[in-house]
This record gives structure tokens, C-alpha cells and sequence, in this order.
């Protein structure tokens, strides 16, 4: 196995979240909607703009969502997270800051046990994640 990519499920707007997520984190971001799709023929004309699939790519990371919702509809929840490992204090520090944006700062960033500065966060569109910069290079740096 080489690796495992995150994949959001969104309900309309997912060009939005993953812009916005663009915003925050920087990377490649593409598109492909419903209507550009051999879907398009099957689905309600309504859905033509929705995105089937959206990728954002950077060298650190693969961000993968859709607006394709399954039949029980979009159930957002907490059995999942995603996380990022931070390089440093000052990127920790404003990635937590852009992704809170219009969300819910759920845990402080903040010194742990563990020799980390972790925070955790329920962003606009409900997702949520946590933040993570191991110290252990520089234990003696404190925030």
C-alpha cells in the first residue's frame, strides 16, 4: 500500500469547500462536474454544475471530494477526522487560523504531553481536523 487519501462528500458545494481549502493550504486543485461526465446523461440537469470529482494536490498531501451524496444523504459526524502534520510552529499556528475561519475552534492550539503543539477544529463546512507539530527537534522551544 503507498498511501491513503482523504475524500470529503459534500451537498452542492464542494467547488467552494475546496477552494476555500485551496486558500488555506495551498496546492493544485481540479474539477470535474456531473455534466462533463458520461453521468451527465442519467443525472437531473440540476446536477450538471456539481462536482463528481475535485482534487487538490500538493507534495505534502492529497485532498479528494464530491458533491455525490448516497441515497441516506450527507451525515456529517465526528468518526472522522483529518489531520495535519505541521512543519513548524508559525504554519501550525496559521493553518489553524484559516481553517477556523467561519468554523468552531474545538481545541486550542496547545502544549501537550507528548512534546507537540496540537489543536483540533470543526471547520465551515463541518469537517473536522487536527493539527499536530512535534517538537521533539527543539524540545526546549516552548509557544
Amino acid at each position: 500500500m503507498k498511501t491513503i487519501y482523504a475524500y470529503l462528500t459534500f451537498n452542492g458545494n464542494c467547488r467552494e469547500a475546496m477552494i476555500f481549502y485551496k486558500k488555506c493550504l495551498g496546492g493544485e486543485l481540479s474539477f470535474q462536474t456531473i455534466g462533463e461526465s458520461p453521468l451527465s446523461e442519467t443525472m437531473p440537469v440540476k446536477m450538471k454544475n456539481c462536482i463528481l470529482h475535485g482534487v487538490l494536490t500538493s507534495k505534502a498531501f492529497v485532498l479528494m471530494g464530491s458533491d455525490m451524496v448516497s441515497e441516506s444523504g450527507l451525515l456529517k459526524g465526528n468518526a472522522v477526522s483529518l489531520v495535519l502534520n505541521c512543519t513548524g510552529e508559525k504554519e501550525i499556528r496559521a493553518l489553524y487560523k484559516k481553517l477556523s475561519q467561519g468554523g468552531e475552534q474545538t481545541y486550542p492550539l496547545e502544549n501537550t504531553f507528548w512534546n507537540a503543539l496540537f489543536g483540533g477544529l470543526t471547520d465551515k463546512y463541518g469537517n473536522t481536523w487536527m493539527l499536530n507539530y512535534n517538537r521533539e527537534n527543539n524540545p526546549s522551544h516552548h509557544a
